[in-house]
């Protein structure tokens, strides 16, 4: 099975530049956990509701002046459509990351992966190792205090 027939299409990204605010109602009226930001046709970062909580929130951050290049998670890990779901799904668990952007060969975005993509489209024999990174991360965050 390759990443294009498990994704999630039509994924768009944010500006960098955007306030929190304006970021927070995307994802609310999307009904999303996350947004990859873009900047001069390139992804440069993703933006999640924990992002959003706990670098934001948490830090005292105006979401109405603060812009979202202040709290995403800078960096991508990305992968093609065409790739396989297992190498996908390995390079999730191995990043510990819940959603992935995907790209075809021009690098434009397509779609995004997400663990929820996986647990309803992926092989059965996958389910195993989305369970397990669900089950490190949910048994991380309840341990250890965040790390900035």
């Amino acid at each position: 099975m390759l990443v294009r027939d498990a994704m999630t299409a039509h994924a768009e990204w944010i500006s960098p530049d955007i306030t929190l605010a304006e970021v927070a109602r995307k994802m609310r009226d999307a009904d999303i956990g996350c947004l990859p930001v873009g900047e001069n046709d390139r992804l440069i970062g993703m933006i999640t509701d924990r992002d959003l909580a706990c670098r934001g929130c948490a830090e005292g951050a105006d979401p109405n002046t603060t812009r979202a290049r202040k709290v995403m998670t800078a960096g991508i890990t990305w992968c093609f459509e065409d790739d396989d779901i297992r190498d996908a799904t390995r390079r999730m668990s191995e990043k510990q990351i819940h959603h992935m952007p995907v790209m075809n060969k021009q690098k434009r975005m397509t779609g995004i992966l997400s663990l929820s993509d996986l647990a309803l489209r992926a092989p059965k024999d996958l389910f195993g190792e989305v369970t397990r990174l669900v089950a490190r991360d949910a048994s991380r965050h309840a341990a250890a205090p965040m790390a900035h």
